[in-house]
Parts: structure tokens; C-alpha cells; sequence
């Protein structure tokens, strides 16, 4: 009689765990198609969703490489002798002042970059004359293969095009502007949030 109770009690607990067992497992499957819902899904990062970039371990001198929109974005940690090339360049420039580039009001200056981090170059790395990807070739003069008197910067090997470390186009080359600098803000942690910024709130 003990032992018939002891089995019953036993198979009570089980199918009473399975049955929560069951629950959870339920209760997951349904959570994460609702969980994933609110993730930016492919067809909105396409249509322009910001993207997040961890920054953190990004060293002067050194480029990354993103995606927004479906193209590319250059993050540049420029060096001191980089910025100070800027300057230089400016008679060799079509459009040294952005003034007929597209970038965000706060870029609109010799480095196209924020006044917070004047170091770093956010930039769509497209060419601005038929849609290639120029080439890094940020170390100046022969050590890029560029010649001499080249002061670092991107190459496109598609036509010949050159841009300088601020993505402007210089002079005597088919594309017509600057490459253009994305809509963009810092947040903590070394983060970088490309297609928003502080004045549409985000």
C-alpha cells in the first residue's frame, strides 16, 4: 500500500515538473519572436537604422570598417601629424571648406569631425564620382606607393581619385566633391552611433 503511494507520489512530481518543464520552454518560444521583433531588422538597417560601432580599441593611426545603409563607413583615430597635414593641403583641395559636401552642420570644418573628438573621421567611404571604394593609403608620401609629395589619404583605383584625411577630394581628379560624412554621436563606453545624432533627438 506504502510502496502504490510512493509511485503515485513519485509520478506526480515528474509529470509535474514536465509539465513546468514544458511551460518554460513554451513561455521561451514565444518571448523570442517578440524579443527579436524589437531588433532593427535587415530591411530597416538598409533603410537607414542607426548602427552602433564599438570603438573602444580603435589606435591613432588606425582605420575600421562598417556598414550603414548598405555601404561602407570609415572610422579614422587620425594622428596628431595627421591633423596637422590638414592645414597643408588646402591649396591642393576643390572644395577645401565643404561648401558643396554633404555632411552634418556640426562636421562642416577643416577636420569634418565633431568639435568633441576632432581625432576622429567618420566618413562613407564611396567615391564621389562613380560609387567605387577608394583604398587606404593614409601614410604619407612613398611609404603608400603614392609618390613623394603625398600627404596621406585614399586612393580610388577606379579612376584616380584622391581624397585627403578629412575625405576631401583634391584637385584635378574626376570626382566632383568630398566623400560624405554621416549623420553621427559619441556615446559611453566607446561607442559610436552612426545615423543619428543630438538634433533628431536621438
Amino acid at each position: 500500500m506504502s510502496d502504490s503511494h510512493s509511485d503515485n507520489g513519485g509520478r506526480r512530481r515528474f509529470l509535474i515538473g514536465a509539465a513546468g518543464a514544458l511551460g518554460a520552454a513554451a513561455a521561451a518560444a514565444v518571448a523570442t519572436p517578440f524579443v527579436m521583433s524589437m531588433l532593427p531588422s535587415a530591411r530597416a538597417k538598409a533603410a537607414g537604422a542607426p548602427v552602433e560601432i564599438d570603438i573602444a580599441k580603435l589606435e591613432p593611426g588606425m582605420m575600421m570598417t562598417s556598414e550603414w545603409r548598405g555601404q561602407p563607413v570609415w572610422v579614422v583615430n587620425r594622428t596628431p601629424e595627421m591633423l596637422a597635414q590638414l592645414a597643408k593641403n588646402v591649396d591642393r583641395l576643390r572644395d577645401p571648406g565643404s561648401d558643396n559636401s554633404e555632411q552634418p552642420e556640426y562636421c562642416k570644418n577643416p577636420t569634418r569631425s565633431t568639435a568633441e573628438h576632432p581625432n576622429l573621421l567618420v566618413a562613407v567611404g564611396i567615391c564621389t564620382h562613380l560609387g567605387c571604394s577608394p583604398q587606404d593609403r593614409m601614410k604619407a608620401g612613398n611609404a603608400a606607393g603614392m609618390g613623394e609629395d603625398w600627404p596621406g589619404g585614399f586612393f580610388c583605383p577606379c579612376h584616380g581619385s584622391k581624397f585627403d584625411m578629412a575625405a576631401r577630394v583634391f584637385q584635378n581628379v574626376p570626382a566632383p566633391l568630398n566623400m560624405r560624412i554621416p549623420p553621427h554621436m559619441y556615446q559611453a563606453n566607446g561607442r559610436l552611433l552612426v545615423g543619428a545624432d543630438k538634433s533628431k533627438g536621438a
